[in-house]
C-alpha cells in the first residue's frame, strides 16, 4: 500500500500533523516506537498552553491523550515501529521499520522530536519532573521563591539560568569547568545578576529526595570531593535544571540526503527540507523555541505543505 503522507513520530507536531491531514482527506499512516506524546508524555505538568484551564491541573499525559484521540476521529492509522533506514528521493518514498516491513508513501513528515542531555547524576530518572527539570520556559513558576541550580556554563544555560532569577529565591549554576563557555556579553550580565552564584570545577554526582528532590550531592572534578546540599526544611524541596544542550533524533537520517546543521534538520517555518515532499516538524528541525506550541504549530504546517505538494 503507498500512503499519501506518513508522520514519523507521535510527539506534538506528528499527532497535530495526523489531525491536519485527517481532515485534508489524505490517507495517512503515523509511525511511533513508543509513547503517544514525545517528552511531554513525561511531563507532570503543563501550565502554557494556550486554552488549558487554569483551575484544572493538566499533565503531558493527558494533553497528548487527547490528541490521539482528535486523530483517532480524523481517521490517520497507526503502526508501533521504529523507522532505521529512509529513502527519501524518490517520488514514492520508502521507510524501513526495526519491524523489517517497508512502510510506502508520497510524502513524509519528519517528526522524531529531540531529547535533553542529561545531567548524568544519580537517581536522574527518579526525579525527572519531581524537581528536575530541562526546560525554563515550561516549569520556572513551579520553583517560585525556591532554591534552583542549574547544571551547564554554556549560552543557554546562563540564559536560561538568568531567566529562572525572576522565579527563584536564589539560582546557583554548577559548571564543571573553572569560567563559563558562554559569550562574554552573556557572561557580563550574568555576573552582574545578585540572584547568580556559581559552584566551579563540579558536577552535579546524586540527585537525594523522597518523593520530591530535595537534595544535591555535588562532586569536584579536581579533587574528587564530595559536598551534600540540602533544601531549607520550611521548602521542603530545591530545583535543578539541566542545560547540556539537545540532542536531535537524527541519527538515522544521516546518508539519507537531508540536510543537516548541528544535527538539525535544515527546514524554515515552511517546514520545506531540501527533498521535494519531505517535510520537519518540531524539535527535530532548526527553530528558536522548542515547546508544545511551536510544535503543534509546526505539525500543522507541514501537513498543509504536503497536502500541497500532492495535489501539484
Amino acid at each position: 500500500m503507498i500512503y499519501d503522507l506518513i508522520i514519523v513520530g507521535a510527539g506534538p507536531a506528528g499527532l497535530a500533523a495526523g489531525i491536519y491531514a485527517g481532515r485534508y482527506m489524505l490517507r495517512t499512516l503515523i509511525i511511533e516506537k513508543a509513547q503517544d506524546g514525545g517528552q511531554i508524555s513525561q511531563t507532570a505538568e503543563i501550565e502554557n498552553y494556550p486554552g488549558l484551564r487554569v483551575d484544572v491541573p493538566e499533565s503531558g499525559l493527558t494533553l497528548s491523550d487527547r490528541m490521539t484521540e482528535q486523530v483517532k476521529r480524523f481517521g490517520a492509522e497507526r503502526a508501533l515501529d521504529e523507522i532505521v533506514s529512509f529513502e527519501l528521493q524518490f517520488e514514492v518514498k520508502k521507510l524501513t521499520g526495526l519491524s523489517g516491513k517497508v512502510y510506502e508513501a508520497r510524502s513524509v513528515i519528519l517528526a522524531m522530536g529531540a531529547h535533553y542531555r542529561s545531567i548524568g547524576c544519580k537517581n536522574e530518572d527518579k526525579f525527572r519532573g519531581m524537581g528536575i527539570s530541562f526546560c525554563a520556559t515550561c516549569d520556572a513558576n513551579f520553583f517560585r521563591g525556591l532554591d534552583v541550580y542549574v547544571a551547564g556554563g554554556g549560552d543557554s544555560a546562563i540564559e536560561e539560568a538568568m531567566y529562572l532569577t525572576k522565579f527563584a529565591r536564589k539560582v546557583t549554576v554548577i559548571h564543571r569547568r573553572n569560567e563559563l563557555r558562554a559569550a562574554k556579553s552573556i557572561q557580563e550580565k550574568a555576573f552582574a545578576n545578585e540572584k547568580l552564584s556559581f559552584i566551579w570545577d563540579s558536577v552535579v554526582d546524586e540527585a537525594l529526595g523522597d518523593d520530591v528532590l530535595n537534595g544535591l550531592v555535588i562532586k569536584n572534578v579536581k579533587t574528587g570531593e564530595l559536598t551534600t546540599i540540602k533544601a531549607d526544611e520550611a521548602d521542603g524541596m530545591i530545583g535543578l535544571f539541566g542545560f547540556l544542550g539537545m540532542i536531535p533524533n537524527t541519527e538515522r537520517l544521516e546518508g539519507c540526503g537531508i540536510e543537516l546543521k548541528d544535527g538539525y534538520i535544515a527546514a524554515d517555518e515552511s517546514t520545506k527540507t531540501n527533498i521535494d515532499g519531505v517535510f520537519a516538524a518540531g524539535d527535530i528541525r532548526i527553530k528558536a523555541l522548542r515547546q508544545v506550541v511551536t510544535a503543534v504549530s509546526d505539525g500543522a504546517v507541514a501537513a498543509f505543505q504536503a497536502e500541497k505538494y500532492l495535489a501539484g
